[in-house]
């Protein structure tokens, strides 16, 4: 039997709630598969500021060093939106990043054909969209260096944050989305701002090289502007995207309503050695929290991913997948999915429907 030793950090909002379900999918799917799970429990975001006065107490980080890998469920909300920056939930998600050393991150954005009258853009536009964008998760504008804001001898504030990256970091990047673009349809598409931004002409510059060790994928290049305007209008284009963490951040949601709900999609943060992340991409929607309206399939997936990517176990992963295809199948919706004709289910009802598929 494989045991693994995973950290569960439930957060904030509707977390606990999609992360109770994840949890009963991990534990259906142990037995057929020889598999056992030990999971802790710790306190990350607002929930750890409640409790302990900062966003990633470091008893939290030494937990989550110390396992096979970490799920996530989601952080923050208006509570804690008055904090001093050092106070709030998302800190406390770029520590956890940097300290687990996660430089890559992996937001696959793919078209189900149960949901495609989901999405805001029409079918034809969207029918078998399937992209990766990977984003650079640990350099780049969020941790450069000087930031602050700055009061001038004239007595006049400013802004400042820096955007900067070395050979290493666009190196390591790049060979994750060259490695993840040959397992997929060999079309890697690195997006920058190289026209007007030196360090994005370095990224590209990096890039070009890099290519040179992967003659099996076709490289293009893209400016961040005109890669924003193609997801919209032509996403079945890109295969996998691979970018920095400013542009990375705002083109992988981009990326991920091309699908209909943010609430279905996973991610994967990766490093080069130990634990990795895995969470939905959606927030912590505290609007719904307690209501039994979340949809936990996101979770789940990520759990999936967690499986394939974390712990070698494949075939486990494949079955969850399966699960959810299934729910959705036989039309099992959660709010955020519904449409005409669907059955309509809370987060719990969803996690059943999934139990159910798993036991089949």
């Amino acid at each position: 039997m494989q045991r693994y030793r995973i950290t569960l950090l439930p957060g904030d909002g509707i977390g606990p709630e999609i992360m109770a379900i994840a949890v009963e999918i991990l534990e259906a799917i142990a037995a057929p598969f020889d598999l056992s799970f030990d999971f802790t429990t710790a306190l990350m975001g607002g929930a750890a500021i409640d409790a302990t006065g900062e966003p990633l107490p470091e008893v939290t980080l030494a937990t989550c060093r110390n396992s096979d890998a970490v799920l996530l469920a989601a952080i923050g909300g208006p509570k804690w939106d008055t904090q001093p920056r050092h106070l709030r939930p998302e800190t406390g998600l770029l520590g956890l990043r940097s300290g687990l050393e996660l430089f890559a991150n992996l937001r696959p954005a793919k078209i189900l054909p149960q949901l495609l009258d989901a999405s805001s853009l029409k079918p034809e536009v969207v029918s078998g969209v399937d992209i990766m964008v990977v984003r650079e998760l640990t350099g780049g504008i969020y941790f450069g260096q000087p930031r602050g804001i700055f009061s001038s001898e004239a007595g006049e504030q400013r802004g400042v944050n820096t955007m900067v990256y070395s050979e290493t970091e666009i190196d390591r990047i790049g060979r994750v989305a060259f490695e993840a673009a040959r397992k997929r349809r060999q079309k890697l598409c690195s997006v920058d701002k190289a026209n007007v931004l030196e360090v994005s002409q370095l990224w590209r510059d990096r890039i070009t090289l890099l290519a040179q060790d992967y003659p099996d994928v076709e490289l293009s290049h893209m400016y961040v502007d005109n890669a924003a305007m193609q997801l919209v209008r032509a996403p079945k284009q890109f295969d996998t995207i691979v970018t920095g963490n400013l542009l990375g951040d705002i083109l992988s949601d981009a990326a991920a309503m091309l699908t209909g709900s943010i609430g279905m999609l996973p991610s994967a943060s990766l490093g080069a050695t130990g634990p990795g992340v895995f969470e939905p991409v959606h927030g912590s929607a505290p609007d719904i929290a307690g209501q039994d309206k979340a949809n936990p399939l996101a979770m789940v997936l990520s759990a999936a991913m967690m499986l394939r990517y974390a712990l070698g176990q494949s075939a486990a992963a494949d079955q969850i997948e399966q699960a959810v295809l299934q729910v959705l199948e036989q039309g099992d919706r959660t709010p955020d999915i519904m449409s005409a004709g669907m059955h309509p289910l809370g987060c719990r009802g969803m996690g059943n429907a999934l139990l159910k598929a798993l036991s089949v």
